[in-house]
């Protein structure tokens, strides 16, 4: 096996600050530059310069000084120099942060920040990774703010918090639901854009990274911030100790595809000002190539903006113990000297092939705004993806198709709906399986689950953009009214449809992903873009209604038959007549009971299929499940198929026409004939 070597080799490395014998080594990459220098501030008045020292320029663009004036605690700023002309952007008065910060302190204004010195140590007290296997991985994607700002079994210290996210209230809902990893949204140190801090709005989601190494100071207890970046980091690590104790994983949504700086003119913290034409993609002119829709794209076709990210990517799997990440427009990354996309550029497969990434979850979202930037199902082996394709199929099939037929007749049959069901082969190649795939209905970007059955159209007056922004396409059906309402039979069926997504999402094979609220029903009033708004419209509350209650309940029913039921979660695609291991292999059936022919997955009349997948676990029993979909409004008689081998008895575990999860389990015998309530799922053991 070739030995691995990261992007721009051994002249990389050690990149930053390293303490050692009593003094630190600080090297800060620029081809560009034409002077480096380390500015020290005052512990208490970031405005007071103490001492300045001159980097010397070594090979390969790396500046390098070892000095004593670095110490754990202390505050430091870059000034860079370099010449004028297109793509260069040098001030040798701008006070810039080192990229490699592990620590920052922010002074009084909004680019006025200073990287800290830190000295890495955390006492992880025997507290392991918890390894989750991928077949056994239910995500839940949630804003560490939001998920804890109203909890009312933690303490309002711990509001909103690190902290407050591992207190056993929160593990104890985490652990209730039955998910088993947390996927944050950004928590690497960002700032919010100027035009909102000036339209009295923030970045409230975190996509607009100020540094790739640091925790975000906003989301410390207000003790830890008082005392500083180490105290930070601790209760960061802290976290995730506790949420790893609890056998819980945590993954990272991470956005190394552009940084706060925006577009020329924007801030000039960091990377701008040690070397613009370098580090962000460019026309020969200057002109930035912005394939991300914020201004700027991070140039992963040179080695050190590859590097940078790597590096990142590591410190964080290894100094925070983090088990996973999610690749916010990963698109962006695998773009190469030509700004095209390459499934086998060298930063996607150094990711993969890192040995000190080893074990790490990769989760693309795979695509950015720029050309040719839609690449789902065409990541690398090894990674897997955000399913766009299997998000859409789902919502037409349960919501506009709906909608659709109540005015004329269904425009689709139940093949599409059936392959996202069963993997997405038909997106994801027989390598990767349907483990490549990640399943949702829901993200934090769009409508949540209530209010995609619930609304029509969105509703982002409130983020003062005319209602411009945010997705105008969303697959949305509000079942006869606009918003809320008092009738009773639309509520029902609003209330039906989310569990039948839910149960979709969490009976495909794949990796579910479910958003933080959905199993609560949360509702943003019809906001499908609520990014600028850190308040009561985005965090979650507590206080809940009986059905909200029951669909809680529907959630943690659903996620224990997926545990318990092996069928629901191959690692492979099954081959007829070929024994493949930890696949399933699937029979398909029509409402009566009969073998489904290609007239039926086609036809638009027939949306009712009866789907049979049985295991062929290596460690676990053997396991085989019945699952009955029915797509249209009006109720059917189902034929339960008699010609399962060995199959005598089919026990009902779930179904989605239940207001509450049944707590007993019901049999029946191949041939009996099942009334199926419109629009509904059951899902069957056989026996």
């Amino acid at each position: 096996m070739p030995t691995f070597t990261a992007p721009g080799g051994a002249a990389l490395d050690g990149l930053g600050v390293r303490l050692h014998d009593g003094v630190a080594t600080l090297r800060v990459w620029s081809r560009n530059a034409s002077s480096v220098e380390l500015v020290v501030f005052d512990e208490t008045d970031l405005d007071w310069v103490t001492d300045e020292a001159d980097l010397e320029r070594g090979a390969d663009g790396v500046w390098e000084v070892t000095t004593p004036l670095l110490q754990p605690g202390t505050r430091y700023a870059l000034r860079v120099g370099g010449p004028h002309g297109p793509g260069n952007t040098f001030n040798p008065e701008t006070l810039l942060l080192d990229p490699y910060a592990r620590g920052l302190a922010q002074g009084d204004g909004y680019e006025d920040w200073r990287s800290v010195v830190i000295e890495d140590g955390f006492d992880w007290g025997g507290a392991e990774k918890p390894q989750v296997p991928l077949d056994r991985t239910i995500i839940y994607e949630a804003h560490l703010k939001g998920v804890t700002k109203r909890h009312p079994d933690v303490p309002p210290a711990l509001h909103g918090t690190y902290a407050g996210l591992a207190h056993p209230a929160m593990i104890e809902h985490f652990r209730s639901l039955g998910v088993t990893a947390i996927e944050l949204l950004p928590v690497h140190a960002f700032a919010s854009e100027p035009r909102l801090l000036e339209r009295g709005l923030t970045n409230y989601w975190g996509y607009n990274t100020l540094n790739f190494f640091t925790p975000h100071n906003a989301y410390a207890t207000e003790d830890a911030r008082k005392q500083g970046p180490e105290a930070v980091l601790a209760e960061f690590k802290g976290m995730v100790k506790l949420l790893h104790e609890a056998g819980l994983e945590v993954i990272l949504d991470v956005v190394y595809n552009h940084t706060s700086e925006e577009g020329i003119g924007g801030p000039r913290s960091s990377l701008r000002g040690i070397d613009n034409a370098s580090y962000y993609r460019q026309q020969p002119d200057g002109a930035y190539i912005d394939t991300t829709g914020v201004g700027n794209t991070l140039n992963t076709a040179m080695d050190a903006g590859a590097r940078l990210v790597l590096d990142s990517l590591r410190y964080w799997a290894q100094e925070m113990q983090i088990d996973g990440f999610r690749f916010d427009l990963a698109a962006a990354l695998g773009r190469d000297a030509s700004h095209e996309y390459s499934r086998e550029h060298p930063l996607l497969t150094a990711i993969r092939d890192d040995p000190a990434l080893k074990g790490v979850k990769l989760i693309a979202e795979p695509w950015d705004v720029g050309l040719g930037g839609w690449q789902t199902g065409n990541f690398p082996d090894g990674w897997h993806e955000w399913n766009d394709r299997y998000r859409d199929r789902v919502r037409n099939f349960w919501l506009s198709d709906i909608d659709y037929a109540r005015r004329a007749s269904a425009p689709v049959g139940i093949g599409g709906f059936a392959t996202r069901l069963a993997g997405s082969s038909n997106t994801f190649s027989k390598e990767r399986g349907p483990l490549a795939s990640i399943n949702f209905v829901t993200a934090h970007d769009g409508f949540t689950l209530h209010d995609l059955v619930s609304y029509d159209v969105k509703h982002n007056e409130a983020n003062g953009e005319d209602n411009r922004d945010g997705a105008d396409t969303n697959r949305a059906f509000n079942h006869g009214v606009e918003g809320p309402t008092h009738d009773p039979a639309i509520n029902a069926a609003r209330r039906k449809a989310m569990r039948n997504l839910l149960g979709t999402v969490l009976l495909s094979a794949g990796i579910p992903m479910l958003t933080a609220g959905d199993e609560t029903g949360r509702t943003q009033r019809g906001n499908n873009n609520a990014y600028a708004h850190d308040s009561a419209l985005t965090w979650l509350s507590w206080e809940l209604e009986p059905w909200q209650e029951d669909l809680r309940a529907h959630v943690s029913t659903l996620t224990r038959l997926r545990r318990e039921n092996a069928a629901l979660r191959p690692s492979r695609y099954a081959r007829r007549d070929v024994h493949t291991p930890n696949a399933s292999v699937m029979d398909w059936y029509n409402q009566h009971g009969e073998t489904m022919d290609e007239s039926h997955w086609t036809d638009p009349g027939n949306r009712t299929l009866q789907y049979v997948a049985a295991s062929t676990p290596v460690d676990e029993r053997i396991n085989r499940i019945l699952l009955v979909v029915h797509g249209t409004e009006s109720p059917i008689d189902v034929t339960l198929p008699t010609s399962i081998d060995g199959a005598t008895k089919f026990v009902s575990l779930w179904s989605s026409a239940d207001e509450q999860p049944r707590v007993g389990t019901e049999g029946y015998a191949p041939g009996d004939v099942l009334p199926t309530p419109g629009t509904s799922m059951r899902l069957f053991r056989i026996e």
